[in-house]
């Protein structure tokens, strides 16, 4: 028998996965290469918006911190990105960096708030096709970001590039125990170091910060005029922010076959904005090259991101000196192998464009052309979406089917609607019926079809009121339970006469 005091005893609990050596080292190694990455696309990135690099750099390091604890999907990096540069801008080139940072806090709390009401739920009406188009855009985007590095640099950057992405592909084949990456980024350096060859580094983007970020308030009047200046900008980096965001989590939760919590995600999100406008940053969200290097190395847990952040951080202001001699060219290699591996091959073989449905490639096309063209995937994904409930709407609209029996005798007419009704396959329904020939009496049979808007009622109004003028009555049977109970409320309080 047992005794009290194992009966009693509280479980001990269950301690994270990064707790295993063998899971740490990955998360570790992996954390580090994502620094590594972060250092000079934040820097890009804060060019782009009009500010300081090191409020790029701050942005990173506290959007991956925060996100980390507070965030919904573990091994996602978050950090200073450049759809939202692109968004505060214009914010920032006319008013200045303290009012950027009082968008940033905004923005934050509108992401709060959005989470709050169930934003996150509306990732169900984002199609496969615009989801595949996104995946396929975002890797476009990542090469074409590389280009820059490639253009007007000295010949010997191009076999630099050459020979990091061979040892990228081979060196895994000799042993997975350190990240390809780390080890092409540590080899080119030290060769360009000790062999003092000039080529673009790190360094070249921009000054490192040496010092860690102080929390404060933006210097900016706490007034109606103020809130409503920045709140246009705020309203548009959070729903950037959580677009891209909401995608990138849907796209690890398939890499890694795991799910997570949009909703605290989007949360979180406003969380990781609000700490880092209070230390000075520009804001961000999830970052799509990063995590894909992230995840793509191995790291399944939050460690990998929170020392993403942190590694940033030491790496800039303790080994700056070092870390500013960096090549470009091995961080290029990196982001083009990795745009390599994101893009789904798949499926743009002829094999599968065949078999595909015509309006399935057309998203994927449109997706990935608005996305490609504006540089924005959030656009992307909007217009990709709408694009494929137009082309749904068409092809639903189309299923309603009406045909019509006459009872033996002549004294009856029964149409037999079959279908969803719904402001497209409605349209036309007021047309099938004969108001001229039929008999006295008509029977509307909805057994087989079900009402889902207010067009719907309105068009079976329109019957019943051209057989009224007519002098026969109409009778709508076979309603189910919703459908009678829309129809039952709207009938008759569409037209506006009673």
């Amino acid at each position: 028998m047992p005794s009290s005091s194992t009966l009693f005893a509280r479980p001990r609990p269950a301690r994270p996965a990064w707790w295993s050596p063998k899971v740490a080292r990955t998360e570790i190694l992996s954390g580090l290469v994502v620094a590594l990455a972060l250092i000079p696309e934040a820097i890009s990135f804060s060019i782009i918006a009009g500010v300081a690099p090191s409020v790029g750099l701050f942005a990173s390091f506290t959007m991956a911190t925060v996100i980390a604890v507070v965030g919904g999907r573990p091994a996602m990096i978050s950090a200073a990105t450049g759809a939202i540069a692109l968004v505060v801008a214009p914010l920032t080139r006319e008013h200045g960096l303290a009012y950027l940072i009082a968008a940033v806090i905004l923005g934050g709390v509108f992401q709060i708030a959005l989470g709050a009401l169930g934003v996150a739920k509306l990732m169900r009406f984002v199609p496969r096709s615009v989801m595949v188009g996104f995946v396929n855009a975002l890797a476009i985007l990542i090469f074409m970001a590389q280009l820059p590095e490639l253009t007007d640099v000295p010949w010997v950057v191009y076999p630099l590039v050459g020979a990091a992405l061979a040892l990228m592909v081979f060196f895994p084949r000799l042993t997975r125990a350190v990240p390809a990456p780390l080890v092409s980024i540590a080899a080119l350096t030290a060769l360009t170091v000790g062999a003092g060859l000039a080529v673009p580094t790190v360094g070249d983007k921009g000054a490192l910060p040496s010092a860690l970020p102080v929390p404060g308030l933006p210097d900016v009047p706490f007034t109606a005029a103020t809130l409503a200046l920045i709140a246009p900008y705020a309203l548009a980096l959070a729903l950037v922010g959580l677009m891209e965001s909401l995608m990138t989590a849907k796209l690890v939760d398939e890499l890694t076959d795991t799910s997570s919590s949009k909703t605290r995600e989007s949360i979180g999100q406003g969380v990781a904005n609000i700490v880092t406008g209070l230390f000075g940053g520009m804001g961000g969200c999830a970052m799509i090259g990063q995590t894909m290097i992230n995840v793509r190395n191995g790291a399944r847990t939050r460690l990998s991101t929170f020392l993403a952040g942190v590694f940033l951080m030491v790496l800039c202001v303790v080994f700056g000196p070092w870390v500013s001699q960096i090549p470009m060219a091995a961080l290029v290699a990196v982001m083009i192998l990795v745009s390599v591996a994101t893009f789904d091959w798949h499926s743009v073989t002829p094999a599968t464009l065949k078999r595909m449905p015509w309006g399935e490639t057309i998203v994927m096309t449109i997706t990935v052309a608005v996305v490609v063209v504006t540089h924005n995937l959030a656009v992307g994904v909007v217009v990709g979406s709408l694009t494929a409930m137009v082309i749904f709407a068409r092809r639903v609209a189309h299923l309603a089917e009406v045909t019509s029996t006459l009872d033996p005798e002549g004294g009856r007419v029964t149409y037999a609607v079959t279908g969803q009704l719904f402001f497209a396959s409605s349209n036309d329904l007021v047309t099938r019926f004969d108001y001229t020939d039929d008999p006295d009496h008509v029977v509307v049979d909805l057994s087989n079809a079900h009402i889902w808007d207010a067009s719907s009622v309105a068009a079976l109004d329109a019957v019943a009121a051209k057989y009224a003028a007519r002098g026969k009555a109409v009778e709508i049977i076979g309603l189910n339970t919703s459908s009678a109970k829309m129809h039952d409320t709207l009938s008759g309080e569409l037209s506006g006469s009673h």
